[in-house]
C-alpha cells in the first residue's frame, strides 16, 4: 500500500488526480496541501492547510512514496511576475525537494506543451525551469506531463479559455502525426493517465505528450 502527496488538488487536473487516487485500492493515504479546506471527507484523505511560506514546517513529518504536482496560476489571477514565478516554479520545486527528503521515490509533474528553459517568453520559460529543477532533484522516477489544451469545466470563470476549448474540439482531428501532441485532452483523462503511469515506471525521466498519455488510458 502506498502513500501519495498531492499539490494543486483544488485545480481542474489536480482535483481529478485526487479523486482517482482516493478510489485506487493500492493507496492507503492521500495527503493534500491546499490553501483552503476543500470540505472533503474520505477515510484515506489527510488535508494540510498552508502555502509556499508555511510549507517547510507543514510537511516536515510527512512521508509519501509519490508526489503529484498540478500547481499553476494565470496572468489574470497573478499579474505580478515575481508572484507568478513563485507559484509556478518555486512552490513545485520546494514541494518536490521536501518530499524527496522524506523518502519519495517518484514525482509526477503537470507542466505544459512548449515548456522550454531557453524560451524568451516568460510562461514557457518558467515551465521549462520548473521541469529542469525538479529533474535535477534526482528522483528515481520523474514523469513530466505536457498537455496542450486541457478540456473540462473549471470552477472559476475563464471566458477566453472557454472560446479556445470550443475551437480546439473542432480542430482536434486536424492534429495528426507529429502535430498530435497539440491535441486537447479532458482533464479527467490527463489525471487518470498520470496515476496509471505510476504502474509503468520504466524510465528515470520521461516527458509525456498527448499520444503517451492516451496510451496510458488503454
Amino acid at each position: 500500500m502506498k502513500k501519495a502527496i498531492v499539490y494543486g488538488a483544488s485545480g481542474l487536473v489536480g482535483s481529478y488526480i485526487l479523486e482517482t487516487l482516493l478510489s485506487n485500492n493500492n493507496y492507503e493515504q492521500i495527503i493534500i496541501v491546499v490553501r483552503k479546506d476543500l470540505n472533503m471527507q474520505h477515510p484515506k484523505l489527510r488535508s494540510l492547510i498552508g502555502d509556499f511560506h508555511s510549507l517547510t514546517d507543514l510537511v516536515k513529518d510527512v512521508e509519501a512514496d509519490e508526489i503529484y504536482i498540478a500547481l499553476g496560476t494565470t496572468q489574470k489571477k497573478t499579474p505580478d511576475k515575481k508572484d507568478y514565478y513563485q507559484i509556478d516554479h518555486d512552490y513545485p520545486v520546494l514541494a518536490a525537494q521536501l518530499a524527496k527528503e522524506k523518502g519519495a521515490k517518484s514525482v509526477f509533474l503537470v507542466s505544459s506543451i512548449g515548456a522550454n528553459v531557453n524560451s524568451s517568453i516568460f510562461y514557457p520559460k518558467t515551465k521549462g525551469e520548473t521541469e529542469r529543477d525538479i529533474i535535477d532533484l534526482d528522483f528515481d522516477h520523474t514523469y513530466i506531463f505536457r498537455p496542450s489544451m486541457i478540456l473540462g469545466n473549471r470552477k472559476e470563470n475563464r471566458p477566453l479559455e472557454k472560446v479556445f476549448k470550443i475551437i480546439w474540439k473542432v480542430v482536434n482531428p486536424l492534429f495528426i502525426g507529429n502535430l498530435s501532441r497539440y491535441k486537447g485532452l479532458e482533464a479527467i483523462s490527463i489525471a487518470k493517465a498520470i496515476v496509471n503511469s505510476a504502474y509503468q515506471l520504466n524510465d528515470k525521466v520521461k516527458i509525456l505528450y498527448w499520444k503517451e498519455m492516451t496510451v496510458l488510458l488503454r
